[in-house]
Formats: structure tokens, sequence, C-alpha cells
């Protein structure tokens, strides 16, 4: 868990410097909440647009599951964070996506 702290610290400006981002993670919650699929629709047939979010999240989870070695999800599935993920995004539209996805990351390794 020690791992976990250290690299969402460096993740989240906790380092010396600003980090850089790119991606999707720099885009907001309101077009994430945009691109999603609508109630009851299996993610296997969303657009393109929310496929792309999905990966990029599924991108920042594995990197972060690397580099501290542990499970961050705390055993959660990909579908079931990116389902949190995008509810906090609901209720913070103008949040970015990377920011929701590290508040996520961290309830969920605490569990």
């Amino acid at each position: 868990m020690q791992g976990l702290a250290l690299c969402l610290a460096v993740a989240t400006g906790g380092a010396s410097g600003e980090p850089v981002l790119w991606g999707y993670g720099v885009k907001t919650c309101r077009q994430l909440v945009e691109a999603a699929p609508g109630a009851g629709v299996p993610a296997s047939i969303a657009s393109e647009e929310f496929v792309r979010y999905r990966e990029w999240l599924a991108g920042l989870i594995s990197g972060l599951n690397l580099a501290t070695g542990t499970d961050v999800l705390g055993g959660a599935e990909l579908d079931a964070a990116v389902e949190k993920i995008l509810a906090r995004c609901k209720d913070e539209p103008n949040q970015d996506v990377f920011n929701a996805g590290i508040e996520e990351i961290k309830a969920l390794s605490r569990h």
C-alpha cells in the first residue's frame, strides 16, 4: 500500500514539478459522461469515443498496478471501476478524467 501512496502522490503533483498529462485524462468528466452509453447499454456496443476513455483508464490502472506491484483496484473488475469513475464524473462534470480516476482508484484501494 505504501508504493501506491507514493505513485499517487507523484501522479497528482506531489513531487517537485508539475506532471505532464496526455490523452483522455485531460478531458473533462462532462466529455466522458457525454460519450458514455445509456443506462443498460452494454459497454461492448459503446461508442468508439467511450471505448477510448475506457482504454485510457485501463492503461492508467495497469501502469499503477505495475508501478506498485499491487492490484490498485482492490479486486474490483475494470468495468466496475469505470462505472464508479463515470458516476463520480456525473457528480463532478468539471473535473478532469485523470483526477476523477485517481480519486476512485484511491477509494477502491482502501477496500
